[in-house]
């Protein structure tokens, strides 16, 4: 099975009889390159659950997925579904996707719908025939009544309407369905190859990371049509919002070990704390406990008349079940020296222009007479659909590309950090984490910088990894180590939260709302902009439209103007 592109049907997997779950996974382990991952894993799916799967980066959650569609089978334990359960999965690597329309990789998606058509077809060919005897011709419209059953089951009659649906929804015009496939870049073809799971009405979707690429529009509509989805889904994402307003159950991996838990994500938060405190505390008593039978025996072993006491008390000890308290996972751990004060108007924007010239010579209008000042310890969010012009705003104001008209003025002192997906193409590939800190950071001790790395959780032999080995969350990780420490007391950022898993998210927001300096920022994290914006600019229209409020406030307004 093809990750992203398929459904499979589960006929002939062990199952449970007469029980109503989807799923059911039982006394699973998995090791990886000699270590265990995971061991004694128990849980279940219904029909129509909603399910989170959170945990650190690196502790096997996708992983997980692959054990359960098939793609590794390298396990211990029982993994099971009910008979001609369906089940679609969508994941970041959606593989190669080329000589056909986008409309028609979506229609391509099952192919059993096709099957069943040429079936139909068929049967249609052979009812015209003339010469068909009356039993033969009942015995076809039996065998077509089943297969129109089957087709209709499986959404066969408005499968082409559903997926321009789903395209238009996940933001591929209209006008651009009929398009080839590799005329899209990747992040579209994501959405394409996203479309194509959600067209197969499976049973159960399973879902890795399904909001990466999606602007603010997109995402809250997936989350809209996850919600109405009469099907199950199974599914891991940074966004700790979307997962709340579609998950109602939370599956956490994590020291080696998969728990379950009742609620959706806030609740997750919340039980895990109430959990680890109740374990602590019978961790202190069974410790109390066996010093005070390791005491008795020192001091009684000698003793003929105590030694059956003794022996009672040795066996106790071997056969006690020992409370075992999970050591805490590193999270990025971050405090910004308080930054040089500059003047209090940060950036000045007069009369401001930006334009593109597209290929065919004609002018792209982004926005024009921008008049504004963004002031020190503005919390800035710039908002607005995706290609509407966000990024180019940050890219004007840092001055990465040349402005059409006006003028964008720094104030006094001011020093600008700034940090975009680009950001990753500064990186020298054959440098070490360690080599490329110091030659941003010139100067520093060595002892900074490992404590720096430290920090953002590169320890020991990491700092001689290579950055062309570095995942997409280490070098985000590796360019936020040495922005944020270069004591700049403007911070633009774009996306900084892309491939931070959730707890580093949340660590990386406490420090930017202690910052003493400006910021402006671009997010599609509904909890990074909530917790963070004082003030909003909204790109689109060619304009750029101010709302000197927080982001509830600038929905507020949205809502009313709608």
């Amino acid at each position: 099975m093809v990750g992203t592109l398929e459904a499979v049907e589960y006929t002939d997997l062990y199952f449970l009889k007469g029980s109503h779950l989807l799923l059911n996974i039982n006394g699973l382990a998995k090791n990886q390159g000699g270590e265990l991952l995971y061991s004694n894993v128990n849980f279940q799916i219904y029909p129509g659950e909603k399910v989170g799967l959170v945990g650190p980066n690196g502790t096997g959650k996708t992983t997980l997925f692959r054990l359960i569609i098939g793609e590794d089978s390298s396990y211990e334990g029982q993994i099971s579904f009910p008979d001609k359960m369906r089940l679609a999965y969508f994941s970041q690597d959606v593989g190669e996707l080329k000589g056909a329309t986008a409309l028609e990789v979506v229609l391509s998606a099952d192919e059993k719908i096709k099957l069943l058509q040429e079936q139909l077809t068929d049967f249609e060919e052979r009812l015209c025939d003339p010469d068909l005897a009356p039993d033969e011709m009942n015995k076809t419209l039996e065998r077509m009544g089943d297969v129109q059953t089957e087709f209709e089951k499986r959404g066969g009659y408005d499968l082409e309407s559903r997926a321009e649906e789903l395209l238009t929804g996940l933001g591929v015009a209209p006008s651009e369905h009929r398009n080839l496939v590799e005329d899209f870049s990747g992040g579209w073809k994501m959405r394409i190859a996203l479309a194509r799971v959600l067209v197969l009405k499976p049973d159960l979707i399973i879902m890795d990371e399904p909001t990466n690429f999606l602007d603010m529009e997109t995402i809250i509509w997936l989350e809209k049509w996850l919600q109405e989805f009469e099907g199950a889904v199974f599914m891991t994402t940074h966004d700790r919002t979307f997962m709340n307003n579609v998950c109602k159950k939370t599956v956490e991996v994590a020291h080696k070990r998969v728990t379950v838990y009742s609620g959706d994500y806030d609740f997750y938060e919340k039980e895990r704390i109430v959990r680890l405190n109740q374990l602590k505390s019978e961790y202190k008593k069974q410790q109390d406990s066996i010093a005070k039978d390791e005491e008795f025996i020192a001091r009684f072993k000698a003793r003929a008349s105590h030694a059956a006491q003794v022996q009672s008390r040795v066996k106790k000890l071997e056969k006690i079940e020992r409370v075992v308290v999970p050591q805490e996972e590193a999270t990025i751990s971050f405090e910004f020296s308080t930054p040089p004060r500059g003047g209090d108007d940060v950036v000045v924007l007069k009369s401001l222009r930006k334009s593109w010239q597209k290929r065919d010579g004609s002018e792209q209008l982004i926005f024009e007479n921008l008049d504004a000042t963004i002031k020190r310890r503005d919390c800035l969010a710039i908002v607005g659909v995706n290609g509407a012009g966000k990024s180019t705003l940050l890219k004007t104001i840092c001055g990465q590309t040349d402005v059409s008209g006006g003028e964008v003025c720094l104030g006094p002192s001011i020093k600008v950090g700034y940090f975009s997906q680009f950001s990753f193409d500064v990186l020298n590939p054959q440098s070490t984490i360690l080599e490329e800190v110091q030659g941003s950071l010139q100067g520093a001790s060595d002892g900074y910088i490992r404590n720096l790395l430290a920090a953002f959780l590169f320890r020991g032999d990491d700092v001689k990894k290579k950055v062309r080995h570095l995942s997409g969350g280490e070098k985000s990780r590796l360019i936020l180590a040495i922005l944020l420490s270069q004591n700049n007391n403007l911070l633009v950022l774009d996306e900084p939260t892309n491939h931070l898993d959730i707890q580093s998210r949340e660590v990386l927001l406490e420090a930017l709302k202690a910052f003493e300096g400006t910021i402006i920022f671009v997010s599609h994290d509904r909890h990074f902009l909530k917790e963070l914006t004082r003030k909003v600019y909204e790109v689109g229209k060619s304009k750029v439209q101010e709302y000197p409020g927080n982001y509830d406030y600038y929905l507020e307004k949205k809502a009313g103007n709608a």
